[in-house]
């Protein structure tokens, strides 16, 4: 029996995923030929806050089964659209919605999700098909520069392999204020080493002059911080680094700044007249005070980040506005720029934020940190249009990082693909193609932790400090990690590397997880995994730009192509303990049913040798025999 509706299947939806305003979108119900509604079906769509719009499906084609009824919608405005379908049967109203994320039922079930952007949304290029390095800056390299005017109140630690500060002090704070003094002079030494690696874009954690090691508390959005260096060693490293192929992106926070500031100066430690200081200051309606001057609101009520009102005019100013924040770094090099809790900024401030940035060039770059699915985002009681254009490219991907980490640690392969497509199905082609994926950042845990260690969570920090992975549990993680790496590298998007994971670094929640780089110490085993499935990612313009379509599913058992009118590359992974067989129907689009396929790249644990993997190929079907904790990556020929 045919399904009613697969929102998946272009025989149902075409195109698949979502659409350009403007652009035709046809939709095919199949209902059963003793179904005889009492009058044609009705496709139902709406926006938010908007009336439902009906469409009159009609009788397209029949089998020996089914009725076909199709009609086709052009979306006038860009939005979250809502969709269902309903027929009358004998005077009582019936729905068709969506269950099984995809699939349909009659009578129970959501909505299906129709995303509608604008016609005129790209995204950069420089990033698609490349691979991106994320980099905490007091932690990846020191220069041994060096650096003067260095502001008072920091701890400079001696031994780049001490564990960060973390215990509070007597009244509970975390100062943040221990420094390994990694610099900017540092990253550009290492150039050389991100370009053999296959780094074509570099994410900087915040580089502005702050007063905590992770410079997240702004004191000055015009200045590097000095113990990275000064302005022009940042305009250096932009250009030294467009000479080896490589961008380099700013993390912007533009929500809240430090109260120890220019804008703010709680601790009197600047010249300037700060909000914390008198009424009069040119930057006191910036802030919201409750109780002049101690009562404020702070990001996430934590005093030391007091929040800006964004929409303020000046503030607005000051940041987008000509010759502002943006600008200045732009011109000093940046590509662009990752934005801080996105969802924390109005749509009025990102719209000018989109606007400024992009006054430079539709490459440069603006990706967002939301954790959640971004097209149907809420926040603050408002639905968010991210990706709707005018706003952000693209976002940090942390559902393909979920997906990844929970299939690898044995999770459901079918919770996997819905994971996957579901961001797929719901996000532009455009923000797809340049989505930032990562399996490690600076705010979780890294990834081998969590894939051969012992869970941290309910544990202390001080459990957390001391605990590095056993032999055996390294090894573990070191294999699980090549497997959520197969998949990392050939999902859609950008891989992201956060610095160390390529050289097996450790660590759990932070600060742990932004220890120094081990340099010396790599991992050699994984870091050429890594250049491997790098040189692999960037040598198939497929994994960039193709499609994406689930092949096989059984019990820990996946398979996946990326594919484009003549070409496709297989990812198969087998999670299981035992030894699998699979039989998988491989060929999409023109790629012709008697082809060969040649292996790109095979994980294995230890104990089995490369001869253990084994697959043929015969009439379209690829067929395979894999050992435990395997993944395969195969291309048409």
């Amino acid at each position: 029996m045919k399904k009613i509706f697969d929102s998946w299947n272009v025989m149902y939806k075409k195109p698949f995923g979502a659409i350009k305003k403007g652009e035709p979108c046809e939709f095919r119900i199949r209902l059963p030929k003793d179904v005889v509604p009492d009058f044609p079906p009705v496709l139902v769509l709406f926006r938010n806050g908007f009336k439902e719009r009906f469409l009159q499906m009609n009788l397209e084609s029949e089998d020996s089964a089914n009725n076909v009824y199709q009609t086709t919608f052009i979306a006038k405005y860009a939005g979250v659209h809502y969709y269902y379908f309903s027929y009358t049967l004998n005077g009582t109203r019936n729905y068709i919605k969506k269950t099984a994320c995809h699939e349909s039922s009659i009578n129970f079930g959501d909505l299906y999700q129709l995303t509608v952007y604008d016609e005129s949304f790209e995204t950069p290029e420089f990033l698609k098909g490349g691979i991106m390095y994320q980099i905490f800056p007091d932690r990846f390299y020191k220069s041994g520069r060096v650096h003067e005017n260095i502001p008072y109140g920091r701890v400079m630690r001696d031994n780049w392999e001490d564990t960060p500060y973390y215990r509070p002090d007597e009244n509970g704070h975390v100062w943040n204020n221990d420094y390994f003094g990694g610099d900017l002079e540092g990253i550009r030494e290492k150039l050389p080493y991100l370009k053999e690696l296959g780094v074509t874009c570099i994410y900087l954690n915040p580089i502005f002059e702050s007063h905590e090691n992770h410079r997240y508390n702004t004191a000055d959005y015009r200045k590097v911080d000095p113990l990275l260096g000064t302005n022009e060693d940042f305009k250096a490293l932009c250009a030294e680094a467009k000479e080896f192929g490589i961008s380099i992106i700013l993390d912007g926070v533009f929500s809240h700044t430090g109260a120890d500031s220019v804008y703010f100066n709680k601790f009197n430690r600047y010249d300037s007249l700060g909000a914390y200081n008198s009424k009069n200051s040119e930057f006191y309606p910036w802030y919201t005070f409750y109780e002049y001057p101690d009562k404020y609101e702070a990001w996430w009520g934590i005093d030391t980040l007091p929040n800006v009102r964004e929409n303020n005019k000046e503030y607005t100013e000051y940041i987008c506005g000509d010759g502002g924040v943006l600008d200045y770094w732009i011109e000093m090099g940046a590509a662009g720029y990752r934005l801080d809790v996105a969802d924390e900024l109005p749509d009025e401030f990102l719209d000018k934020l989109n606007k400024c940035v992009k006054k430079h060039g539709k490459e440069k770059l603006i990706i967002g940190e939301v954790w959640e699915d971004a097209s149907n985002k809420e926040s603050y009681g408002i639905k968010r249009r991210y990706l709707l254009g005018h706003q952000l490219d693209s976002v940090m991907n942390y559902p393909f990082r979920s997906a990844i980490m929970n299939y690898v640690k044995g999770g459901s392969p079918y919770d996997f693909r819905n994971s996957v497509m579901t961001i797929v199905e719901n996000y532009p082609k455009p923000s797809v193609d340049v989505l930032m994926n990562s399996i490690s950042t600076h705010d979780i845990e890294r990834a081998i932790n969590v894939l051969g260690g012992e869970s941290c969570e309910g544990k202390s920090k001080d459990w957390m400090s001391g605990r590095m992975l056993t032999a055996e549990e390294y090894e573990l993680g070191r294999n699980r990690m090549k497997v959520a790496m197969a998949l990392q590298y050939f999902l859609p998007g950008v891989p992201c590397i956060y610095y160390g994971d390529e050289a097996g670094q450790q660590g759990y929640k932070d600060p742990f997880n932004r220890r120094c780089y081990q340099w010396g110490k790599e991992d050699q085993e994984l870091l050429s995994f890594h250049k491997e499935a790098i040189c692999i990612h960037k040598d198939n313009p497929v994994l960039t730009y193709g499609s994406t379509c689930f092949l096989s599913l059984e019990h820990q058992l996946l398979s996946y192509g990326r594919f484009d009118e003549e070409n496709q590359i297989v990812v198969v992974v087998n999670n299981s303990r035992e030894e699998r067989e699979v039989n998988i129907p491989v060929w999409k689009a023109s790629v012709p049913p008697f082809c060969t396929m040649e292996r790109l790249m095979l994980t294995l644990e230890n104990g089995f040798s490369t001869n253990d993997a084994v697959y043929g190929v015969r009439n379209g079907i690829l067929y395979l025999k894999l050992p435990p904790v395997c993944s395969m990556i195969l291309k048409t020929l």
